[in-house]
């Protein structure tokens, strides 16, 4: 006779402080972008991010490596492209709160992209939860203060699809550490968004020599403590218990971003906003626990 499956073990408190700083340095990540996509050009922000990540992590990017159309699409729509979209949507955003919300829509687009590319189920859950996320994100960004922001959302919106767009193609590759994975990212990103910000961008020295402390501090934060730190918490974590137990966790990263626009940035928090809110993030929660296969991303931002 079969005996039922035994229940999975608790989380220890090691594994439950390690989540949280995630969240946390996550969540004080977004705000970071903010506070530093204020003094500073968005495509320069992303390259000195990178310039710092690069310098810790080069020693990990070593082979074998994955073939090399896949490693293109994923160091490619991974790094300059998401990134880009990333800090070129916080330095659009008036406020921090809308544009960290539309940052979680990574997850549902991971299980649409696998879904449309390798074939993956989507359970019908799955499908609620993906259409519910996005009902709450529309749901937010109609509010007439968060309207204002509705390029930040989009743009934001477009970066979390180029990074499940980057998760779907490294599941189908062998797999890659994350950190050696953060480490080709920032070997491509650096001189692409360092180009990029030649190109569009203006006035980069006198930004960076008038740049706050804070606005260093920020950079530094989003250098280390979130490509690195952080990144390094997660791949722990995932080694040791299935990503669908990590994943819905991560829901309260937008919940720390929302606190600390509310408190320190005078973010303007209305009913539709916060109902708006808890719709995507619910929705999302409906993804990754119905989607246990999901892969938490152990190398994101």
């Amino acid at each position: 006779m079969t005996q039922p499956a035994a229940p999975p073990h608790r989380l220890t408190a090691l594994e439950i402080a390690a989540l949280i700083a995630v969240v946390v340095i996550w969540g004080v990540n977004n705000a970071a972008a903010k506070v530093a996509t204020e003094e500073l050009p968005p495509m320069l922000t992303a390259a000195l991010r990178f310039a710092l990540a690069g310098v810790c992590l080069i020693p990990f990017v070593r082979p074998p490596f994955p073939d090399r159309r896949s490693l293109l699409i994923i160091v490619l729509m991974g790094g300059p492209i998401h990134y880009g979209l990333i800090y070129l949507g916080f330095w659009l955003a008036n406020d921090v709160s809308p544009a960290s919300v539309a940052a979680q829509l990574w997850i549902p687009f991971t299980a649409l992209f696998a879904f449309l590319i390798l074939g993956e189920r989507l359970s019908r859950m799955a499908l609620l939860g993906l259409v519910v996320a996005f009902v709450g994100v529309a749901w937010m960004a109609a509010d007439p203060h968060a309207l204002e922001d509705w390029k930040a959302i989009v743009v934001v919106g477009m970066a979390s699809a180029a990074w499940a767009l980057t998760t779907v193609i490294a599941r189908r590759t062998t797999s890659i550490p994350p950190l050696k994975m953060q480490g080709l990212l920032a070997l491509t990103a650096l001189p692409t968004l360092a180009a990029a910000s030649a190109f569009w961008e203006r006035d980069q020295l006198p930004a960076m020599a008038a740049a706050s402390p804070l606005t260093w501090a920020a950079v530094l934060w989003s250098g280390l403590a979130s490509s690195i730190v952080a990144t390094s918490l997660m791949f722990w974590l995932v080694q040791r218990r299935e990503a669908g137990r990590v994943t819905p966790y991560l829901l309260a990263t937008p919940v720390v971003s929302i606190l600390i626009g509310a408190v320190f940035l005078d973010d303007v928090l209305t009913a539709q906003i916060l109902t708006g809110a808890a719709l995507t993030m619910g929705g999302v929660a409906v993804v990754a626990l119905a989607e246990r296969g999901l892969r938490a991303g152990a190398a994101k931002a």
